[in-house]
């Protein structure tokens, strides 16, 4: 999966495109001239949030675009508007105009390459897209590196189970690794079974499944461990899910995906800490080597799970990694995962609630998530709700009986597997986009990524 994105060159000449308040107006005929004022005034443009206009010259060429900003209205910007401006004006060199701070232009210089964003992998029909001048102040490479990751983990997503399973995210792991010269390690087999005993119950039915080990960085750098969950095909096991619920679940590898892409974001840019990405990839599927609801498994860590629900599988390959990781001791350890519906519920498609004990880690992190427009929200590690996970025959159940607070029941169960909890923070995603907004087609997306790596320089030195 290659793409190219990137910004329009400066070798020919670029069509401006000036985002404007409704008080810019009267001074309109300075920008576009008397022609091209009068234009807008019989067109109706009024600057309003999202409006858009073409203005033409003398010739009928495309002179200019104008476009309207909401920042003097009450509600906030759209996220990315720019994305749906530059889809609509098709194939071209756009430069950017209007009195926009530095945080305005890098967004909307990553709008312009979000909207260069298709799979196309199974169609024929090739969109033609436009592309924007790198604005001032901004910075090419971080952008672009932004931008690649982001779409790696689009692209990834949106592969269908049949031409992603364990076996393929596999081999995509090994292309990241080769590309950035880091170490991989794949553990399958009779050694899956016997270091990773839930990795291999959760994948036993289905195509083989293994643990993604990858490294890259100085040994001395602080150590920050991201661990993805790589679900290729989700079918609830024999616990099954209808079939409504089962269409998307080509997605539960969201968070290997995530993690993928926030992994080539940080080696593309060179970032300074020792990497450590685990992903145990599995596909939960049925046959008669199924778990059933009701067995009892054996962790990694040693603590027996009996088994009340085998579509929260999520949560028991997670507690292996967890294990794993932790005994390396690392300074910030991250846990990416499409783990639960009531997430969902709870806070719809687009904010990821995510848990974390470290209140100052967390006020860094929902800054940077402010700043680059990448929403999460804080829910509690409520400690109490831990006595819905008791079991009368093991040291826990993996899912609760009553279905409350499942989110958070499910975070609690992977801290039961984490050492140091000042350290762990864990992400609830969704990965999914319903339907189009502006540089986020329908379809696999990015989430919280873009946040943690505006954040981890500061995350790692608390």
């Amino acid at each position: 999966m290659k793409r190219s994105i990137d910004f329009a060159t400066k070798d020919k000449p670029a069509i401006p495109i000036y985002i404007l308040r409704p008080e810019d107006l009267p001074t309109l005929d300075r920008i576009v001239g008397d022609k091209g004022a009068n234009w807008a005034k019989t067109s109706n443009f009024g600057g309003q949030a999202g409006q858009m206009l073409t203005v033409p010259n003398a010739d009928g060429c495309l002179m200019a675009v104008l476009v309207g900003d909401s920042r003097s209205d009450d509600a906030p910007t759209e996220r990315f508007f720019l994305a749906d401006i530059l889809q609509r004006l098709g194939s071209g060199s756009y430069c950017l105009e209007g009195d926009l701070n530095q945080e305005e232009r890098d967004e909307a210089a990553l709008a312009s390459l979000f909207a260069q964003y298709q799979f196309d992998q199974f169609t024929e029909h090739k969109s033609c897209m436009s592309q924007l001048v790198l604005p001032q102040g901004c910075d090419h490479k971080r952008l672009c590196a932004i931008a690649e990751g982001e779409c790696f983990t689009r692209d990834l997503i949106n592969q269908p189970a049949s031409h992603l399973g364990p076996s393929e995210l596999e081999a995509h792991v090994t292309d990241l690794a080769a590309a950035h010269e880091a170490e991989l390690r794949v553990v399958k087999g009779d050694h899956l079974k016997e270091e990773f005993p839930l990795v291999y119950a959760v994948g036993a039915a289905g195509a083989p499944p293994r643990m993604l080990d990858l490294r890259w960085g100085p040994h001395d750098g602080k150590k920050l461990t991201i661990i993805g969950k790589g679900v290729s095909f989700d079918t609830g096991g024999l616990n099954i899910k209808p079939g409504r619920s089962m269409g998307l679940m080509k997605k539960d590898m969201g968070g290997a995906a995530v993690s993928m892409g926030l992994t080539k974001m940080i080696m593309t840019m060179g970032v300074d800490l020792r990497l450590r990405v685990l992903i145990p990839a599995v596909e939960n599927a049925i046959s008669g080597k199924a778990m059933r609801p009701g067995d009892v498994l054996n962790s990694r860590a040693g603590l027996t799970v009996e088994v009340t629900n085998t579509d929260a599988e999520g949560r028991l390959i997670l507690a292996d990694a967890i294990d794993y990781a932790e005994e390396e001791d690392p300074d910030l350890l991250l846990t990416l995962a499409t783990l639960t519906g009531a997430a969902r519920v709870a806070l719809g498609p687009e904010i990821v609630p995510y848990y974390t004990e470290n209140d100052a880690r967390a006020e860094i992190l929902e800054e940077a998530a402010r700043k680059v427009r990448d929403p999460l929200w804080r829910l509690p590690l409520w400690h109490p709700y831990e006595s819905m996970l008791k079991s009368d025959i093991a040291d826990c159940v993996n899912a609760t009986e009553t279905g409350f607070a499942g989110s958070m029941t499910a975070a609690l169960f992977l801290g039961k597997f984490v050492t140091h909890a000042d350290r762990w923070m864990h992400f609830d995603l969704y990965c999914w986009q319903n339907q189009h907004q502006p540089g986020r087609p329908r379809g696999g997306i990015g989430q919280a990524s873009r946040a943690l790596f505006d954040a981890l320089p500061e995350i790692l030195d608390l």
